[in-house]
């Protein structure tokens, strides 16, 4: 019986993690009848972070009220298990919670991702991760920060808040930006929140501003720590004001479910995402997956709904790269839930 391990991250728009690795589930079985497949949801970070830790370590889901990007009130979830928490920002401060019209980095404030924070302290979580992923903010972390102010502090300022003191966390991201410059969290990542370039340029110099005011109260400076520009900078707020451990998602993630020890005599990993090209390279998903395998020799399958740079691919060390989608397929039918889970079952069963 071969041992095939599937982990596919969601396919943004289209599939969860779960919703593809099913699909692939089921092409391998057309395939392989007898093989014993493993499924892993995963995340590095973004959509699906909760979930895959939830499957990872079980846990209880707790809904919280909060504040969406524009102080809207939502119903957001986060997991708990013991006195770990796992909140996945794009839950309460995610791009998708805003309809294309309403995002606006100039005002969308990241307050919800600090009301799970303060919930999951007062039930007593003593470390908490948080996958930074996905966010509609550029606000430095600010509107975080204020909200937990206004939970705990009661002279209404950051040096009142102890009830983080005994508190751990732990950032996942897989984003090395620093919080300002050409390389920042405004000038990258603002404009497909719907920064104009008048935006991003206002946006850096507010985050300049906050990090300079940050580091002369606090006597230390986390602006140019990797994965500082996280999230629209709430890797910079979570580092300076929280002391928090950077990680990369996917690392923290595999770590967590032990996929070392799953890959113990497995014979295939078949991985994937949306779309997959030089940049799946630079630290995305995939490639943290094909580390892992390649220390223990184990081949891994790519697919992914759009491929470019296959040779650079290929010559990273994936064993087969293939596009689930046949040559000329629209991209409004290929986003089709329906039609991606029937590729991808065919393409696996087709490759097997």
């Amino acid at each position: 019986m071969k041992k095939i391990i599937v982990a596919i991250d969601s396919f943004k728009g289209c599939l969860t993690s779960a919703e593809a690795n099913q699909a692939a589930c089921e092409g391998v079985l057309l395939g392989m009848p007898e093989a014993e497949v493993v499924q892993v949801p995963v995340s590095d970070g973004g959509e699906g972070f909760m979930e895959a830790f939830h499957s990872a370590m079980g846990g209880e889901i707790v809904e919280v009220n909060v504040k969406d990007p524009l102080l809207r009130p939502i119903v957001a979830q986060y997991l708990v298990q013991g006195d770990v928490a796992v909140i996945e920002i794009a839950k309460a401060s995610g791009l998708t919670l805003l309809t294309p019209e309403e995002r606006n980095p100039m005002v969308a404030t990241s307050y919800g991702t600090g009301q799970l924070i303060v919930d999951a302290v007062r039930r007593g979580c003593k470390h908490i991760i948080v996958g930074l992923g996905g966010s509609a903010t550029s606000d430095c972390g600010i509107g975080m920060l204020r909200a937990i102010i206004d939970a705990f502090a009661k002279g209404k300022n950051w040096d009142d808040v102890h009830q983080l003191d005994d508190v751990r966390f732990t950032i996942a991201t897989d984003v090395t930006n620093p919080l300002c410059g050409e390389n920042g969290a405004a000038h990258v990542f603002a404009p497909q929140k719907g920064a104009s370039h008048d935006d991003v340029l206002a946006l850096d110099a507010r985050a300049q501003r906050f990090a300079m005011a940050s580091a002369n109260h606090m006597g230390h400076d986390c602006q140019n720590t990797p994965g500082a520009g996280a999230a629209g900078g709430l890797g910079y707020a979570f580092m300076q004001y929280m002391h928090a451990e950077c990680r990369s998602g996917i690392s923290l993630l595999l770590d967590t479910i032990h996929f070392d020890d799953l890959l113990q005599a497995a014979h295939l990993v078949i991985t994937g995402e949306g779309s997959a090209d030089r940049q799946t390279l630079m630290g995305k998903l995939p490639y943290g997956i094909l580390l892992r395998a390649q220390q223990h020799h184990v081949p891994v399958m790519l697919i992914a709904g759009r491929i470019a740079d296959e040779q650079q691919l290929l010559n990273a060390g994936f064993d087969r790269v293939a596009c689930i989608n046949p040559p000329g397929t629209p991209l409004e039918i290929a986003m089709q839930p329906a039609t991606a889970k029937e590729n991808i079952k065919q393409i696996i069963q087709r490759l097997l």
